[in-house]
């Protein structure tokens, strides 16, 4: 079941999100394009859209303490990735390019979560609690922007891709302690049947790719159909 620090479970639920964030990706574009008129914002596809990255910040957080290899090279990979997402949006939609993305939040987040790998039920305090600042922090805004990655919203501020440090970090602080407690030591701690599927596990484990080209594809798509629409 584990091979290399993997278990089927978080790849196969991995792989699950991926295909919650392509459907949602493809509603927006449809909207953000023109070609379909879907508020993504209200009702039942906003609640789908905070389920889809709630499953995978709190992955982020297990897999922290699942996984032995370098947080910080591994953040500043994460983080590159997205800092090239900033410079391509910037280029093609600048009035809403991602200044502080979810890969940017990751990225970070992996660096900066060193000092909470030896917490376990700290975690959920304080991710509680930053999650709650981030939430306050939410229903304000401010005159200036610097700093929209920590959470600080200025006005009249929009971008296709907003993930700042609170309320998100505290997401993955609380995956971090269910990680302490679900798997401590790299060790599943529950006997679980399996019942895997490949193609989900596929899709977990090459996420991070899938997450980089599935929007380049759906506008491509998106553009030659709206060719026949």
């Amino acid at each position: 079941m584990l091979k290399n620090n993997r278990f089927w479970e978080i790849d196969s639920l991995r792989g699950i999100a991926i295909i919650m964030m392509i459907v949602f990706h493809f509603l927006f574009d449809l909207n953000f394009f023109g070609i379909f008129q879907i508020n993504v914002f209200e009702g039942f596809w906003e609640i789908f859209g905070k389920i889809t990255f709630t499953i995978f910040l709190v992955l982020v957080g297990i897999s922290l303490n699942i996984s032995s290899s370098s947080n910080i090279k591994r953040g500043l990979k994460i983080f590159s990735w997205g800092m090239l997402i900033t410079l391509v949006t910037y280029l093609v939609i600048p009035y809403a390019y991602v200044r502080f993305g979810i890969l940017h939040l990751i990225g970070i987040s992996v660096i900066i979560s060193y000092p909470f790998l030896r917490f376990k039920y700290a975690n959920l305090a304080i991710g509680a609690i930053i999650i709650a600042i981030g939430l306050y922090l939410q229903t304000l805004t401010f005159n200036f922007s610097f700093l929209i990655w920590l959470g600080f919203k200025p006005t009249e501020y929009f971008a296709v891709d907003h993930f700042p440090i609170l309320p998100y970090f505290g997401i993955i602080l609380i995956g971090l302690f269910l990680g302490k407690i679900l798997y401590p030591n790299s060790e599943r701690k529950f006997k679980i049947p399996n019942v895997s599927i490949p193609f989900l596990e596929f899709l977990g484990k090459h996420s991070l790719v899938i997450y980089l080209v599935h929007q380049p594809l759906l506008i491509i798509l998106l553009y030659g159909a709206s060719k026949y629409l």
